[in-house]
């Protein structure tokens, strides 16, 4: 019955938080990032991060496709979005990757990215 209690106010806090947020668009407001950023390295066919994971970020359905792995979003769930972990620097190992490091987000850009996972990743 606690862990229930737990999960349903874990899950209203969520939601809360994602209303309360501006509303973020993924056109205007995370390609731009995910441009600026990201695109370096995950652009097809010689970006280091697209050969090695197969992840595209050059448009919103490459971005919801994934990686050779699985899925980097999450949505609705920005602490278990692989995106999220890698920009936040929650990301294991995978925090010291160079590029990552080199290309560091501001603290704007991480909650942008943050807000638009949590308010469901839509294309907007």
């Amino acid at each position: 019955m606690t862990r229930h209690l737990c999960s349903m106010v874990s899950a209203a806090v969520s939601v809360i938080s994602a209303c309360s947020s501006q509303p973020v668009s993924f056109e205007t407001d995370i390609q731009p990032i995910l441009d600026n950023k990201c695109s370096i390295c995950h652009l097809p066919p010689d970006g280091i991060g697209y050969r090695l994971t197969g992840l595209r970020l050059d448009s919103y359905e490459s971005l919801m496709k994934g990686s050779l792995y699985g899925p980097v979003v999450v949505r609705g769930d920005s602490r278990r979005s692989i995106l999220n972990m890698l920009v936040e620097g929650r990301a294991g190992k995978m925090k010291n990757l160079p590029t990552i490091r080199k290309h560091a987000f501001t603290e704007k850009e991480i909650e942008a990215l943050r807000d638009w996972v949590d308010q469901g990743a839509q294309k907007n």
